[in-house]
């Protein structure tokens, strides 16, 4: 008998939860207010979290990112250890039902501040387009809608101000330094934001294809229409039908670039690309970066938006930033 991925997670929880309880009831179990070194213990669920709470909280708090630099974070199996730091942490910052051994080890966890991103800034169903339902067959726990808010840069600093309260909170000391790190990080996402604006109101098309439909925010708040070939799950496989439909919107809108990401294989992209004699180029989600000491969170969407503005025939932007194509037309 097959045993579903989801199903596998709940059995690797259980397991890897009772694990952890040995490994804090050897370690005793007790959760200091700060670290031995003074600094708030926290935990960020995948990179977008960890990039808030490093931000914020700088050099007063210690932060560690349950998902690795260059993983992809849908389905993260959390160990034991890991289970054991969640349950130590004096704050958390996560995304409810985005990686359910992360939603289950918070839940169990007696940290007193657990920043949900879902709270500050509500999910939203993103159907892959009008008439076409995500049908990836897998389940996917926690509450409906798209998880992927941190590409709209306004939900983000929703998101970072929710952050820097529950600093200032866990940590009143500081709480002056947490709330002038929130308004700086928050100036430069309404930059950010403001960027995109300026760079996309011109824009020749207003559909864009991608492999993953991981950009339903950011289309929302910039006029756009995504175009996936897959659903919200980078894994999931797509129908004949499904990629007949994406092949006819990308004829229809004058698409000249399927976009692909960087943690998932370009394969399909490629696929879809050489048939229709198209481009292929990066589109990242920011679902983590390969080398966070060359790239962070606004590099990468400033990448995002020149290579947009390439695609979508718009002025490019004075961002610093060059369009990145990684393919030419197939004849």
């Amino acid at each position: 008998m097959m045993i579903g991925r989801r199903t596998r997670s709940s059995i690797a929880i259980a397991a890897t939860a009772l694990t952890a309880s040995l490994v804090l009831t050897a370690c005793g179990g007790s959760s200091s207010a700060q670290s031995a070194d003074g600094k708030l213990k926290v935990v960020a669920s995948f990179y977008p979290m960890e990039y808030l709470a490093q931000q914020i909280g700088k050099e007063h708090v210690a932060v560690t990112d349950l998902t690795a630099a260059g993983v992809e974070p849908h389905d993260l199996e959390l160990t034991a250890k890991q289970v054991a730091t969640v349950q130590k942490s004096d704050a958390i910052i996560y995304l409810k039902g985005l990686q359910p051994t992360v939603d289950q080890a918070v839940g169990q966890s007696s940290a007193k501040y657990k920043i949900d991103a879902t709270a500050a800034s509500p999910l939203v169903d993103h159907h892959l387009d009008e008439g076409i339902t995500e049908t990836d067959g897998h389940q996917h726990d926690g509450p409906a809608g798209d998880p992927h808010i941190w590409l709209d840069p306004t939900r983000y600093a929703a998101i970072a101000k929710s952050v820097g309260d529950g600093f200032a909170k866990a940590d009143p000391a500081h709480a002056d330094d947490y709330r002038k790190n929130t308004d700086d990080l928050v100036g430069r996402l309404t930059a950010l934001d403001q960027e995109f604006r300026d760079g996309l109101k011109d824009a020749k098309s207003k559909t864009f294809v991608t492999s993953h439909a991981a950009f339903g925010y950011l289309a929302d708040h910039y006029g756009l229409t995504q175009v996936a070939i897959n659903g919200v799950d980078p894994e999931s496989e797509p129908t004949p039908a499904r990629l007949a439909e994406v092949q006819k919107a990308a004829k229809d809108n004058g698409v000249t670039t399927i976009f692909f990401e960087t943690l998932v294989s370009p394969k399909l992209a490629d696929t879809v690309a050489k048939d229709l004699g198209l481009k292929t180029a990066v589109l990242d989600p920011l679902e983590g970066v390969k080398d966070p000491a060359k790239e962070d969170y606004l590099s990468v969407m400033k990448q995002n938006l020149a290579n947009l503005q390439a695609a979508l025939g718009a002025t490019p932007a004075t961002t610093g930033t060059t369009p990145t194509a990684t393919g030419t037309p197939t004849s």
